[in-house]
This record gives structure tokens, sequence and C-alpha cells, in this order.
């Protein structure tokens, strides 16, 4: 009877202690998010991840707020990348986009081969991971003891500040009965190239660009498979046997990205609800805040928000109660967290863009952050997991007993 009750008491303490660091975490995100505003317009021109507010995510430990606490990672649940990306989103996307990748990058490490985990951590544990899951960028093909891997890969955020990189391909086979294998691959900086590609419309600050690989051997022991990573132990739970890395990584996809979505919109309307209080029109002088037309917008565009948000933080809570419970997704289940991933985003574009309307001429000028907020909205969207049109389709597809076509899951 005592053991229990101090197991108990134990367990309560434990949760309590997390809930703390969790609400620390998400404080320091919302504390950095003015200095991410003001240094905006100069992280654009950078096309990249300033020194100064790499160095504050590094001393804040947000880089590392899904990475195992058995290396000295915060261990948090999974929706404190969307609970953070938001905060930090609402003061630069860019800076939230290039967070939120490198930080999932410690999460998924935690599922690949302890070796791996040695290998990155064990030189040093504050190392920043970059990626690109585009699988048919890339070729490999199996030897003795592991791949040879080459390719050339897009949209790599937060490449130029990361020692490693998490490069996704298609494995190669003389034999067609093995079919096609999806696998990830862990290599260094020193077998990869970094082209300077990245001049875009919006996220200019994430430094997105091409990595590329000629013929780079890379053990088996730096590799998982995307059938090792859908959703249950992993070669990596051994050492980590939180369910948070039992998570299904490419049906979770989405909300790694989305919470920057939110972050964005949510500051686009804050900003927007300010300028009505204390703005007249142009024109007839009649104070914003009192047109009906600028009310509805309000109401219209934070209902959005707000159920993005809901649709959001509510996929990512359930997933790891869930899989706390060891229960994984099945297909349907799968492609439905796909799917709200993608409708939870194009919400907040929705938003965006209508208070980007409403705004009228206001919007155009380069000096004001409205610009900035609906490229970025746009440039988020555009990323293939948040397509509803994709998403949807393979729901459909999988709701009406067909196959998925997301290979992926």
């Amino acid at each position: 009877m005592t053991a229990t009750g101090l197991k108990t008491n134990a367990m309560s303490s434990g949760a309590e202690a997390d809930g703390r660091v969790y609400a620390e975490m998400v404080t320091r995100a919302a504390a950095l998010a003015p200095r991410l505003r003001e240094r905006a317009s100069s992280s654009e021109q950078l096309r990249c991840l300033a020194k100064d507010t790499e160095r504050e995510l590094h001393e804040s430990g947000l880089f590392r707020i899904v990475q195992p606490k058995r290396v000295g990672g915060s261990e948090l649940d999974y929706v404190a990348l969307i609970d953070c990306g938001d905060a930090m989103g609402q003061g630069d996307a860019s800076v939230a986009w290039t967070f939120a990748n490198l930080a999932s990058h410690h999460w998924m490490l935690a599922m690949f081969d302890r070796r791996a985990q040695d290998a990155v951590w064990g030189k040093n544990p504050d190392a920043l991971i970059a990626s690109s899951f585009i699988f048919p960028a890339g070729r490999a093909r199996k030897v003795d003891g592991g791949y040879v891997l080459r390719g050339r890969w897009p949209f790599s955020s937060g490449v130029n500040c990361s020692e490693w990189n998490m490069l996704a391909s298609v494995v190669s086979s003389d034999d067609d009965a093995d079919g096609i294998e999806y696998r990830i691959f862990l290599l260094p900086k020193s077998d990869y190239r970094i082209n300077d590609t990245w001049d875009a419309t919006g996220l200019r600050g994430t430094g997105s660009n091409d990595v590329e690989v000629e013929d780079a051997f890379v053990a088996h022991e730096m590799t998982v498979g995307v059938h090792e990573v859908a959703g249950g132990p992993t070669p990596g739970s051994a050492v980590n046997p939180n369910a948070l890395y039992k998570l299904p990584v490419f049906s979770l996809f989405p909300y790694v990205l989305s919470g920057v979505a939110l972050g964005n919109a949510q500051a686009c309307l804050d900003d927007y609800v300010d300028l009505a209080r204390h703005r007249a029109s142009t024109y007839n002088r009649a104070k914003l805040g009192d047109l009906q037309t600028t009310q509805i917008k309000i109401a219209e565009a934070s209902s959005k928000i707000d159920a993005a948000r809901r649709i959001m933080r509510s996929a990512c809570i359930e997933a790891l109660v869930q899989a706390r419970g060891g229960h994984f997704p099945d297909m349907l289940e799968k492609t439905k967290l796909r799917r709200d991933g993608a409708f939870s985003v194009n919400l907040c574009t929705e938003a965006v863009s209508l208070l980007f309307a409403a705004s009228g001429a206001r919007g155009l000028y380069m000096s004001g952050a409205l610009q900035r907020q609906f490229r970025d909205a746009h440039a988020i969207n555009s990323h293939i997991a948040f397509n509803f049109d994709a998403a949807g389709t393979n729901y459909g597809r999988v709701a009406l007993g067909l196959p998925s076509e997301n290979l992926t899951l």
C-alpha cells in the first residue's frame, strides 16, 4: 500500500514538473516574439536564421523541447511544437518555421538506432539537424554494411546552421520483387554540398537551400525505414521508451509546421484589431472599428484561427494519448490526421487573406508587417503537407475502401 502511494506521488510529481517545464518553454517562445518581429526585415535580407536568433534559441533550450531527457532535452509532449511554433510565429514566421523543423529532428533522431543517436548527440547534444523529405530526389543502393546515396534535394530549411541532415530517398534494387523502399539517411555536413538557391517570395528567412550528395556511403545504422516510424516501437525505443517516440512520423508531419501558420495568422489578426481600434478611414474619416464590415471581418478571421488552433492541438494531444495506451492509428486515422493538418492551415491562410484584403492599400507598404504575413501565409500553405486537394483526395480514397496513395504512411 505504501509503495503504491509512493509510486503515485512520484508520477504526479513528475507530471507537475513536466507541466512547469512546458509552460516555461512556451513562455520563452512568446518572450522572443517581439525581438523576432523587430529583426524580421533583416532576416529576410539574410535569407537565413540570424546568428543572434540562433544563439537565443540555443540558450533558451527551445531547440531541444522534444529531445529525449537522457541527453539533456525537455522531452515535452508533441503538442509543444504547435504551441511554441504559434508563439514564435507571432513574431516572425521564418524563424518559427526554422525552429520547428530543426526541433522536430531531435524527435525523429530519437527513433533511429542508438548508434546514430550517439554519433550526433555523443559529440554535441545541441547539434542542429536539417532535412529534406522529398523521396524521389534521391537514389540509394544497398552495399555491404549500408547504402550509397546520391541526389539533389530542395527546401532544406535551416541547412546553413546545421551540422547534420536527414535526407529521404528511394532505395533501388536489382530485384523488382523487393518493391519500393522509402528510407531516411542521416549524413554529416561533410557528406553534402549546400547550393545557395533560396530566394523566395515568402518564408525568406528560412535558408531553405538545396543540398547535393554524390555517392556518399551511409552505414545502415545511420538510416531508418519509413515503415519503422509509421507508429509503434522504433529502432530507438530501446533507449527512448516514451510513447512520444512511437508516434507515426509522416501521419503527424503537418503538425510539425502548422503552428507557424497559426502564429502568423494570430499576429495578423491582432495587428488588424489594434489598427481598427485607433484608426479612421482615409476617405470619410469614419472610425474603422465602428464599421460593421470591420466587425464581421474580425469575427470571421478569428473564428477560422480559433478553429484551426483547436484542430491542430487536439490532433497532437489525442495521438499521444492513444500511443500511451498502446493504440496507433490505422490507415483511415492516418489520412484523417493529414486531412485535418492541411485543413487547419488552410483556415489560417484564409484568415490572413481576408484581413489583407480588408486592410486596403495599407497592406501594400513593404515597411509594414502585413505584406510579410500575407507572403509567409501563402508560402506556408504551398507546402505539400498543406495541400488539401492531395490530403483530402487520399482521405476520400481510404474512406471508400481504396488503397492510400501516400507511400509514407
